[in-house]
């Protein structure tokens, strides 16, 4: 997968800089509230339960203040991505008990004709392994920072 199909993923009206909520059932709500109304959303409901139900599984907070909650759901007909930050950091169950300051939340339907949803899902993996990129998302102000650090990764 290269830049360009990666960051096709991402939209300046699914980046929220600084999010409302204070727990992790809020974020998700919040995030899901803002892919609908940019989106298009059937469903809305559908699909935070589909990443609710994830989250009973295992904890999507990979730790490092990263959340990546992701799913697949016939609600949507292509894969999008919603970046948020929350400065104060939110409690989510995180593998190393830290709150939680930026969320990658992924949608993907249950069948992609270019099958990137794992890809996308290990890319984005591999460019938060970075410390660098992690302390520079935490200050991403807008879109087009978010694209200029996510380049660094390739």
């Amino acid at each position: 997968m290269d830049f360009q199909e990666f960051t096709s993923y991402f939209h300046p009206n699914l980046f929220i800089t600084e999010l409302k909520a204070e727990t992790k059932d809020e974020a998700l709500e919040e995030i899901v509230g803002v892919l609908s109304e940019h989106k298009g959303l059937k469903d809305k409901w559908l699909i935070l339960e589909m990443l609710k139900r994830r989250e009973n599984l295992g904890s999507t907070g990979i730790g490092h203040g990263i959340a990546i909650p992701h799913g697949r759901s016939l609600s949507i007909k292509e894969m999008f991505v919603a970046f948020a930050r929350s400065v104060d950091g939110i409690p989510y169950d995180s593998i190393d008990d830290e709150p939680v300051h930026l969320i990658f939340m992924i949608v993907a339907p249950p069948h992609e004709h270019n099958q990137n949803y794992l890809p996308f899902l290990g890319k984005l993996v591999e460019i938060l392994k970075e410390e660098g990129n992690r302390e520079q998302l935490a200050k991403c102000e807008n879109f087009d920072q978010l694209i200029d650090i996510l380049a660094g990764g390739f």
